[in-house]
C-alpha cells in the first residue's frame, strides 16, 4: 500500500534504481537508501509498476528488478499530462457531439419524416382536388408522388403506428433484463445509432475480486502461469499486470529454494481462512451487442431513415439542377413537389431555393448518411473488438486447463466453454496459446499416431510441484486472527 508518508522513501528508491546499472536486488536499494527491508520490498513493486520493471533471479537466489525501457513514468511527466488532456478533451468532445446527435435525431428522424409526409400529401391532395374541378387542367402533374397515393397512404399509416407507440414498445433484451421491460422510442433509436452501454465495464474489479479470491484459497500466493489464467495475457503483459497487482495489495516477489519466483500477499491472508486451495476460475469477458432492439424495429428505423434520404436527396438534385421558378413555363416543366414546395416557401421567404436546398435537401441528406454509417462502422468496430474478447477469453481457459493438466497437451481438443470463448480461427487462437506459455516454459514436441502435435509443459509441471511446496510451508496458524481485546462499541 502507497500512503502521504511513503514519498520521500519511495523517491529515495527511485533515486537509488536510477543509479544502478544492471538491476537491484531488496539489499541494494535498503544499501544505497538506509530504508529497512520491509519497506523496501512494501516500495518496490510500485517503481516497478510506474517504470515497467520486470523481474530475474540471481544465481543465489535473490531477486533482481531490471528496467530495460528506463525510468519513464507511465503516470507522471509531460507526455502522460499532455496523453491525458487529450484524452479529457476528446471524452468531453465525444460526449457533447455524441448529445447534440441525439437530439438531432430526435428532430430528424421523426420530425422530418413527418414534414415529408405532409408536403407529400398535401401536394397529392391539392392534385387530386384539381383535377376534379376540370379534366383539361394542363397543369403536369409530378411522376413521383402523383400516382402514388397508395404508397403514400402506406407510409402515413406507418408513421401513425411508430407515433402510437412513442410512449415505450417490446423489444428483444437479453436474459438479464425482465420481460415486461419496455425500451422508450428514443432509447430505441439511440440503441440502433450507438449501441449498448459496455458490459465490460466493471471488469477490472471483478478480475481483481477473483484473483484476490484465488489467493486467499492459496495459502496467499499466486504464480505467473496462474495470474496469465486470469489476464489472458502473455507472459510480459502479465508481469507487468502483476508487479501493478502487488503495489495495490501489498504483495511481494519471493523467491522458493529452486529458484522459482511466487508472489506472496500476506496482508490478503490475514484472516482469510484458506486451506484446501481453489481451482482458476477466471471471469469472462462478455461480447457486446450491436442493439437490445428487435430486427423488426431496426428495420422499421431503417425504413424512416431510408425515406429521408429520398426525400432529401430529391430536393437537393432538384434544388441545385431546377434551381428558382419564376415563370409559368418553369413551374410546368418542373417536378410538381418541387414546384409545390417552392411556391409554399415562396411565402415565407424571398429565397426558397436555398430553403430548400438546406432544410429539405442538405441536412436530412447528410443525416441520412450518418444515420447509416455511424452504426455501420460501429458494427465493424465491435466485430473487431469482439474477436479479441474471445481470443482473450479462449487464453484464459486453455492457460487454466494446460496449468491443470501439463502433460501431453493437445491444444485443439481442449474445447472452451462457452460461445464468448470461441474465436473465429480457432488454430490461430492456439497457436497463440503455445507461443505465450513456450516463452518462459518451452515444451517438448512430438507427434502422436493420429498425426497430431502433443506438446509436454515439464518445466510447467516442475513450476507447480514447487509451487505446491512453498504453499505447503507456509503456516497459516500463523494468519488467523486472534481473539477480540477490544471494542469501541463496548
Amino acid at each position: 500500500m502507497y500512503m502521504k508518508q511513503d514519498i520521500i522513501p519511495y523517491q529515495k528508491i527511485v533515486t537509488a534504481l536510477k543509479k544502478q546499472k544492471k538491476g537491484s536486488t531488496y539489499a541494494d536499494i535498503s544499501s544505497a537508501t538506509a530504508l529497512s527491508l520491509p519497506e523496501v520490498k512494501r516500495l518496490l513493486p510500485k517503481a516497478a509498476d510506474e517504470f515497467s520493471g520486470h523481474l530475474q533471479v540471481t544465481a543465489s537466489g535473490e531477486v533482481l528488478y531490471t528496467f530495460p525501457n528506463g525510468f519513464t513514468s507511465r503516470y507522471k511527466g509531460a507526455g502522460v499530462s499532455i496523453k491525458k488532456a487529450i484524452y479529457f478533451l476528446s471524452d468531453i468532445i465525444k460526449k457533447l457531439s455524441v448529445f447534440l446527435f441525439k437530439v438531432w435525431i430526435m428532430v430528424m428522424l421523426v420530425g422530418y419524416f413527418v414534414l415529408f409526409l405532409l408536403i407529400a400529401l398535401a401536394a397529392v391532395v391539392l392534385t387530386v382536388a384539381a383535377q376534379s374541378k376540370s379534366s383539361n387542367n394542363n397543369r403536369r402533374t409530378s411522376t413521383y408522388f402523383g400516382p402514388n397515393l397508395f404508397g403514400l397512404i402506406w407510409r402515413i399509416w406507418f408513421i401513425n403506428a411508430m407515433m402510437g407507440n412513442r410512449r415505450g414498445y417490446q423489444t428483444s433484451f437479453p436474459s438479464a433484463k425482465k420481460k415486461d421491460d419496455k425500451y422508450p422510442m428514443h432509447k430505441a433509436i439511440f440503441s440502433f445509432v450507438f449501441g449498448e452501454e459496455d458490459p465490460n465495464k466493471n471488469f477490472q474489479e471483478t478480475e481483481d475480486k477473483a484473483i484476490i479470491a484465488f489467493i486467499q484459497a492459496n495459502r496467499g500466493v499466486i504464480s505467473l502461469p496462474e495470474y496469465m489464467a486470469f489476464s489472458g495475457k502473455n507472459s510480459i503483459e502479465s508481469e507487468e499486470k502483476i508487479l501493478s497487482f502487488c503495489f495495490r495489495f501489498g504483495g511481494s516477489p519471493e523467491v522458493t529454494e529452486e529458484g522459482t519466483i511466487v508472489y506472496f500477499f500476506e496482508e490478503l491472508l490475514m484472516g482469510a481462512g484458506a486451506s484446501g486451495g481453489a481451482e482458476i476460475t477466471a471471469p469472462i469477458k462478455r461480447l457486446k451487442e450491436f442493439s437490445f432492439n428487435s430486427k423488426k424495429i431496426n428495420t422499421w428505423f431503417i425504413v424512416i431513415n431510408a425515406v429521408n434520404l429520398f426525400f432529401g436527396s430529391y430536393f437537393l438534385y432538384h434544388s441545385l439542377n431546377t434551381g428558382p421558378l419564376e415563370t409559368e413555363l418553369q413551374y410546368q416543366s418542373a417536378s410538381y413537389l418541387y414546384a409545390f414546395t417552392h411556391i409554399f416557401a415562396d411565402f415565407f421567404t424571398g429565397n426558397p431555393v436555398s430553403v430548400l436546398l438546406v432544410f429539405l435537401g442538405l441536412v436530412p441528406f447528410v443525416f441520412s448518411i450518418l444515420f447509416w454509417l455511424i452504426p455501420i462502422l460501429r458494427k465493424i468496430s465491435e466485430t473487431k473488438e469482439n474477436e479479441e474478447t474471445k481470443i482473450e477469453n479462449y487464453k484464459k481457459q486453455m492457460f487454466a486447463k494446460i496449468w491443470k493438466a501439463p502433460e501431453k497437451v493437445e491444444v485443439l481438443k481442449l474445447i472452451p466453454t462457452g460461445n464468448d470463448s470461441r474465436p473465429k480461427n480457432q488454430l490461430q487462437a492456439a497457436d497463440r496459446v503455445v507461443k505465450d506459455i513456450g516463452v518462459i516454459f518451452p515444451p517438448d514436441i512430438e507427434i502422436n499416431e493420429e498425426g497430431a502435435t502433443v506438446y509436454s509443459f515439464n518445466e510447467l509441471k516442475n513450476e507447480k510441484q514447487v509451487l505446491d511446496k512453498y504453499r505447503q510451508n507456509i503456516n497459516l496458524e500463523n494468519y488467523k486472527l486472534g481473539k477480540t481485546v477490544f471494542d469501541s462499541f463496548v
